[in-house]
């Protein structure tokens, strides 16, 4: 089947996201942090074990910092805006994108960050380039799908393996524009047989995370969060400006723990900066200013990579843990 649709538990759990956001979203956070807890410490066991920092598993390349949609849960949203404007230089994308062949690198690619990418027109043409560069990475598009037509989807499809149309809506169904594109697919498998398209019904109003207080409809109230995060250990978030951030869930662009203006991709993910940030996060969120209040919880397709990494730390065995030599 070449298009999927997924409306994270139908009736029951729209319901609970409309008339219960709190209970929901605490309820969700909860039941991640306890089953992730494991294959999360097991998985910074196995990053620490390396003199050399291991390859991230996702890297999220922004090529511009802003949205065209309303979602509350979001300060890339288009009245809670704040970033001064970029688009990144494409001497830039082109070079990270040769580092990461340079790197060899397989893991996940998106073009996507806090924003919309078809905001940006050269989207088509860095998709083509990035897949020429990165044949055995696993490239995905995230898109609000606001944009987005039948001939767009055809342009991008040969260079993703995986599109991702979140489907924001007040109503649990699809806009017009997504159902059109959802009945060609279907009517026409054979033009899409090489890449999963996935539709994702999600509520515009949902409470998720704080994401580090950021987040304009659920403010930190200074609960300080004692899980570590898993992160700053598998996910490589570059802003259109060239500065490695934390992650996604510093809307405002405030964090910097490199800058490939400056320095290779390499040496970024292995900067001290990330060092220390990885050093202290170890043993909870509490010994990172940055993060000590954020109740962000990462995706799902990180832990399958997780575990596939966990998988090969079996097969071929421990090395000695950098930080333990400290």
């Amino acid at each position: 089947m070449p298009i999927r649709v997924h409306n994270f538990g139908g009736v029951v759990g729209w319901n609970a996201k409309k008339y219960l956001p709190r209970l929901s979203s605490e309820s969700y956070l909860k039941l991640q942090f306890v089953s992730r807890r494991r294959s999360q410490k097991n998985y910074i066991e196995y990053f620490l074990e390396h003199e050399e920092a291991p390859q991230p598993l996702v890297v999220n390349l922004e090529t511009v910092n802003r949205c065209n949609s309303t979602c509350e849960f979001c300060t890339a949203n288009i009245h809670a805006e704040k970033r001064p404007y970029k688009k990144m230089e494409e001497e830039l994308y082109y070079s990270i994108i040769d580092q990461l062949q340079e790197w060899d690198y397989k893991g996940h690619l998106t073009l996507y960050g806090n924003n919309e990418p078809w905001l940006d027109k050269r989207i088509v043409g860095f998709h083509r380039y990035a897949r020429e560069k990165l044949p055995d990475a696993f490239i995905f598009m995230s898109t609000n799908g606001l944009l987005l037509d039948v001939d767009k989807v055809k342009s991008i499809v040969p260079y993703v393996d995986q599109l991702i149309i979140n489907n924001y809506c007040l109503d649990m169904k699809m806009h017009g524009n997504v159902k059109v594109i959802h009945d060609y697919v279907k009517e026409h498998p054979a033009e899409f047989k090489d890449v999963d398209i996935l539709i994702q019904i999600r509520y515009l109003k949902e409470v998720l995370t704080n994401r580090a207080g950021s987040a304009p409809n659920k403010q930190s109230k200074g609960r300080i969060i004692k899980e570590t995060c898993l992160m700053p250990f598998t996910d490589l978030w570059i802003t259109p400006h060239g500065k490695l951030g934390i992650c996604c869930c510093d809307n405002f662009e405030v964090t910097e723990m490199a800058d490939l203006n400056r320095v290779s991709v390499k040496e970024g993910w292995n900067s001290e900066s990330y060092r220390k940030l990885r050093e202290a996060i170890v043993a909870g969120r509490q010994n990172y200013p940055f993060c000590k209040y954020c109740d962000f919880i990462d995706a799902g397709l990180r832990m399958d990579a997780v575990e596939d990494a966990l998988k090969h730390r079996k097969m071929h065995g421990a090395r000695q843990s950098v930080f333990k030599k400290k």
